[in-house]
């Protein structure tokens, strides 16, 4: 960890959010960009658990109190996260969508299948680079002006997970640095993470898009233009990137933590 990185162990908050108002173009009124972020919080609650697995693994060989402590907690806020995605599921299927047949692929074929055949020091890389693609995902709901045009239930969720996305950004890092700090390692699981999560996330967005009644591309090609527009694209990911690929790269460099803390003091929640 760099000098003067925060540390400190954070808290695991219940949230209890509630989704019964939510309308099914809760985004900008879009179709497209609703379901681009209906399909990445399809993925959050079981890859949420494999991030625990990931990390569980290696707990026994961890020497430092602090990391430890820090470990316990991460598992906590990502359990957190996974619960409260997971009853945003019933409001799509309220709204009609068809999920279930797509969630059951997606945990057979990401858990069931891949990640069984790919090692455990391969496994945490993997979780590392996508912990990293989340907080800085999560730098776009707590400063960019279009979030205020997201239906007020989905925003505090995804601001929230955001803001704790944040706080324990360099958890798993921290975890690989110690058990497997090898340059290859890191990066193996960053084209893993990377080709996976764009695959899932493609075809998620296409199984709910399928079921737009009279949607056409006409309409998708304007929606698209119209998030460009707004500066809804691949940049931080892009960014995300080339930050991660430096060989003394670490999460705290980026700093981004007093977004989390301005927003969790804002909603009175930063002690827990």
């Amino acid at each position: 960890m760099p000098d003067g990185a925060a540390s400190a162990v954070f808290p695991v908050r219940k949230m209890g959010f509630s989704f019964d108002e939510v309308p099914r173009r809760w985004f900008y009124d879009s179709v497209l960009v609703s379901d681009l972020v209906n399909a990445l919080n399809l993925l959050f609650p079981a890859g949420e658990r494999f991030f625990v697995r990931s990390v569980k693994h290696y707990v026994p060989q961890l020497r430092d109190p602090e990391l430890k402590a820090r470990v316990r907690a991460f598992f906590g806020q990502e359990g957190s996260h996974g619960h409260e995605h997971e009853r945003a599921f019933e409001i799509l299927e309220a709204q009609g969508y068809e999920i279930r047949r797509w969630l059951a692929w997606y945990d057979r074929f990401a858990y069931g299948f891949l990640e069984r055949i790919v090692p455990p020091n391969i496994r945490l890389s993997v979780t590392v680079a996508l912990e990293h693609f989340t907080a800085a995902l999560a730098e776009v709901p707590l400063t960019r002006e279009f979030f205020e045009h997201v239906h007020p239930q989905m925003r505090d969720l995804l601001r929230w997970h955001a803001a704790e996305e944040i706080e324990h950004k360099s958890v798993a890092f921290d975890v690989l640095a110690e058990v497997d700090p090898r340059y290859w390692v890191r990066m193996v699981g960053l084209a893993l993470a990377g080709t996976t999560l764009m695959g899932f996330w493609r075809s998620a967005t296409k199984m709910l898009i399928a079921q737009e009644p009279g949607y056409t591309r006409a309409q998708m090609k304007r929606e698209q233009q119209e998030a460009y527009a707004r500066g809804q694209n691949r940049r931080p990911l892009l960014k995300a990137v080339f930050s991660y690929v430096r060989p003394g790269f670490h999460p705290d460099q980026i700093d981004n933590r007093e977004l989390a803390r301005a927003y969790l003091s804002r909603i009175g929640r930063l002690e827990g």
